[in-house]
């Protein structure tokens, strides 16, 4: 709930309470039986989560709160994300590397061989070339 709807269901709780002593008895003794009916089927006591925040390490907290070693797992934290990032950048810049120097020894390879061979360079050029050169690696 933002703001506003806290403002406005404090409004009406004030606004309700306010005229709770005009209302007649019959009106209390139904809203009294209605309430003894909702707590009849409320489910059985379910905690509610509720997050505490604690020191990692029983060391790091003594009595006033702040401990001796809690003021320097604070960067260690922010580093408990940032270096498995760091890494995964540097992993896929390694792979990236990798794979284009493996792209160009392949184009390397294929210079090679087609300046090493008997044929002119415009004989693969050729459109029939290319389809005989597929047909043939099957």
């Amino acid at each position: 709930m933002n703001t506003d709807d806290l403002n406005f269901a404090y409004k009406v709780r004030h606004a309700l309470n306010e005229r709770l002593d005009d209302l007649p008895a019959a009106t209390t003794d139904r809203l009294a039986q209605a309430r003894k009916l909702a707590m009849a089927r409320k489910k059985a006591h379910v905690a509610a989560p509720l997050a505490v925040r604690q020191s990692r390490f029983a060391i790091a907290s003594n009595n006033d709160g702040g401990g001796v070693l809690s003021q320097g797992f604070g960067w260690l934290g922010r580093m408990g994300v940032a270096l498995p990032l760091l890494l995964l950048v540097g992993g896929l810049t390694g792979i990236y590397h990798f794979e284009e120097q493996q792209r160009i020894a392949d184009l390397a390879e294929m210079d090679a061989a087609v300046l090493s061979d008997e044929l002119p360079p415009t004989a693969y050029l050729d459109h029939g070339f290319n389809a005989y050169l597929a047909q043939s690696e099957r």
